[in-house]
């Protein structure tokens, strides 16, 4: 039985960088790929990193019932899971593991229940948080204090999920990640 991994957090959080780390460890997951409406950053690609598209391509996608989940994050700025690309990583036999934000976890754990483990990955405090955010340096000084405003709002949301993550150290995190998702795999199989 193909099952689903969210990983949620506020931006800089670590998220993305525990889901690479434990997509070359475990050989059964696939990474689902999300739409956005945003621009690609640096070396990002189409169809790799996210699916980028236009505003009125995604809203006719949310009216057609093409997703999963998704969310306005910011003002014109939507991202979602869409469900062919559910289906297709089940079709290979895949585990499908997300990288979303934290309302969008949200609702897919919602939908898909006990076939879906969601983990909320925390930075150990806003501090934290926005230097980690400024030695990514992708984003403008605006951009930065508008994620930061948005992750206290985010990690009041840790405790709808199944389980939380403090990432003060990544190696930890990334093995506390890696022994979590191996039991949620092998449960019931």
């Amino acid at each position: 039985m193909s099952k689903l991994i969210i990983f949620s957090a506020p931006s800089g959080s670590g998220k993305t960088t525990i889901v690479q780390a434990l997509m070359t460890k475990i050989q059964q997951l696939a990474f689902s790929v999300s739409a956005t409406t945003r621009s690609p950053r640096g070396n990002e690609l189409y169809g790799i990193d996210y699916y980028f598209m236009s505003v009125e391509e995604f809203k006719e996608k949310v009216e057609n019932n093409e997703f999963a989940e998704w969310e306005e994050v910011y003002e014109n700025r939507f991202y979602g899971t869409l469900k062919s690309e559910i289906q297709r990583l089940w079709a290979e036999g895949k585990h499908v593991v997300f990288d979303v934000d934290v309302l969008g976890g949200i609702h897919l754990k919602e939908l898909y229940k006990n076939k879906a483990l969601s983990v909320f990955v925390q930075a150990p405090s806003i501090e934290v948080l926005k230097a980690r955010l400024l030695a990514r340096a992708t984003d403008d000084a605006a951009e930065i204090e508008r994620r930061i405003e948005k992750a206290a709002f985010e990690m009041s949301f840790q405790s709808k999920f199944d389980v939380v993550i403090i990432n003060s150290h990544l190696d930890k995190a990334i093995d506390e990640a890696f022994l979590k998702v191996m039991a949620f795999i092998n449960e019931n199989e």
